[in-house]
């Protein structure tokens, strides 16, 4: 399995070199190479294209009962 495939729209990623949670907005292309991410600084909606080898998964909190 592919890392594009473990992917899907949705999944919250971080880019491996750090910085904010990011939401996968799509793919931007056929191949799966790429994605458009959306995230929140402050109050204020970025967002930004990454290559899907750039970027890790985040892994939901378990919540406590």
């Amino acid at each position: 399995m592919t890392k594009a495939n473990a992917l899907g729209i949705g999944t919250i990623v971080r880019l491996k070199s750090g910085g904010p949670e990011m939401t996968i907005r799509r793919f931007t292309n056929e191949a799966d190479t790429h994605v458009a991410c959306q995230w929140f600084a402050g109050k204020k909606l970025e967002d930004g294209i990454f290559p899907v080898e750039s970027l890790d998964l985040v892994k939901p909190e378990a919540k406590s009962a």
